[in-house]
């Protein structure tokens, strides 16, 4: 669990920042597929596994910025704010909305393993929502309307069965770890 403090001290910002760096390194690792998939989702939750919900979101924001900013952190080692405007920005944005659901389920009291999967899991599934929501959008604006389900045949469905191994490896690596590093 986390400490209870209003600030960051200098640990929790180191923290923040190698979870940060974690994300750009997994956003440029790509597992050729028919739907190529990359470990960006593996390193959203596992920052949120070792740092809990109020440095994890802090991590997911400081990727972002720097992505918006134009450092290369996203997949493809590509960054700009027109990648977040772009048809897949909604789930990179939805991230945050997958750190604010597991800083909930803290807040709500995530003492055991079961609650912080299931506050993973429902993370994954609002950020799904509002990624497939802002594709449809975006998308529909670009090239006319799509139907709900060929968005989430191309953008959910072939990322279900890897996101929760990844979810699952993750909270692996991060009790480890947590634990080496007492946290």
């Amino acid at each position: 669990m986390e400490r209870k403090t209003k600030g960051f001290q200098t640990i929790d910002l180191a923290y923040v920042a190698v979870c940060a760096v974690l994300m750009a390194v997994c956003s440029w690792i790509s597992i050729p597929a028919t739907v190529p998939f990359t470990l960006q989702t593996f390193a959203v939750f596992c920052s949120l596994g070792l740092l809990g919900g109020r440095r994890g979101t802090a991590a997911i924001l400081v990727y972002l910025l720097l992505g918006a900013l134009g450092v290369p952190v996203f997949a493809g080692f590509s960054g700009g704010i027109g990648i977040l405007f772009g048809t897949t920005g909604g789930y990179l944005l939805g991230f945050i909305l997958m750190g604010l659901v597991y800083w909930l389920g803290e807040r709500l009291s995530l003492d055991s393993q079961v609650i912080r999967i299931v506050f993973m899991i429902l993370g994954l599934l609002l950020c799904y929502a509002f990624g497939t929501a802002w594709f449809m959008y975006v998308y529909a604006r670009q090239s006319g309307a799509i139907a709900l389900g060929a968005a989430l045949s191309w953008c959910v469905i072939p990322f279900l069965l890897p996101d929760l191994v990844k979810l699952a490896l993750a909270l692996l690596v991060s009790g480890r770890l947590r634990k080496a590093l007492h946290l």
